[in-house]
């Protein structure tokens, strides 16, 4: 029979912020312990790593209060962003013209396991 392996998640869906743009803070963090991604988000000057550090944060008290996993042996295995729907606004341009703004969400997943 197969042997299930805990996992640990947290999502935030509909954050308001570009799916590339958490992308990238997103794959410095993938793979790492737990206390090193959160070291990893907290000095990472970019917008989304205030949004992971929170989410991270999270997907940590999930898997210590809901599934009994070790705070030690926590990894994260898979963070992923996907794009959420996008608002659309309308600016005014030159010559009594407008222009379509682009206000992009997205869905942030973190999924957390124990090492062996």
């Amino acid at each position: 029979m197969e042997e299930i392996i805990p996992r640990a998640e947290a999502t935030l869906k509909y954050a308001r912020i570009s799916s590339r743009k958490v992308k990238i803070v997103a794959d410095l963090i993938k793979g790492k312990n737990v206390d090193e991604a959160l070291a990893i988000v907290k000095y990472t000057p970019k917008a989304s790593s205030e949004i992971i550090e929170k989410l991270l944060k999270s997907a940590i008290a999930n898997a210590e209060n809901n599934h009994n996993m070790t705070h030690e042996k926590l990894y994260v295995s898979e963070i992923y962003a996907n794009q959420g729907p996008t608002l659309k606004r309308i600016r005014p341009a030159a010559k009594g013209s407008a222009v379509r703004v682009r206000k992009r969400t997205s869905h942030i997943t973190i999924v957390l396991k124990e090492r062996d």
